[in-house]
């Protein structure tokens, strides 16, 4: 059922999984890599938004609250409300990393939620 922003509560993750993020100005800067579930309380703990590097080589990954990202229909596409740089300046891991010891709870989750000013739901 759409919510009032014309969203929907809910979603697959397949259809997720692949999506281009674009910031404020309508820029592509990424992808939707992969999504990371905390399954002890059944709540999304961020998105695996990747961009950078070349033919994959050097790529990071950026830990990014599942708030933070809003689905614009017309780019078929998820949009973040910073800069290019200010994602870049964003905390970054390598995709293997951002499950490792259940998401390091402690460290990662909680600086990436910093750094997007955004409350943890933890």
């Amino acid at each position: 059922m759409p919510m009032e922003s014309g969203h929907t509560a809910a979603i697959l993750a397949s259809k997720v999984k692949g999506t281009a993020v674009f910031n404020a100005a309508g820029e592509k800067i990424g992808h939707v890599e992969d999504i990371v579930l905390d399954k002890s309380s059944d709540r999304i703990m961020f998105v695996a938004l990747g961009f950078g590097g070349v033919l994959g080589m050097g790529e990071k990954f950026y830990p990014v609250p599942w708030s933070v990202l809003d689905y614009d229909g017309e780019k078929e596409g998820y949009v973040v409300p910073l800069s290019k740089s200010e994602i870049e300046m964003a905390p970054a891991y390598d995709l293997k990393d951002l499950t490792r010891n259940d998401g390091d709870f402690d460290s990662m989750r909680s600086n990436s939620y910093a750094y997007y000013e955004v409350e943890g739901d933890w």
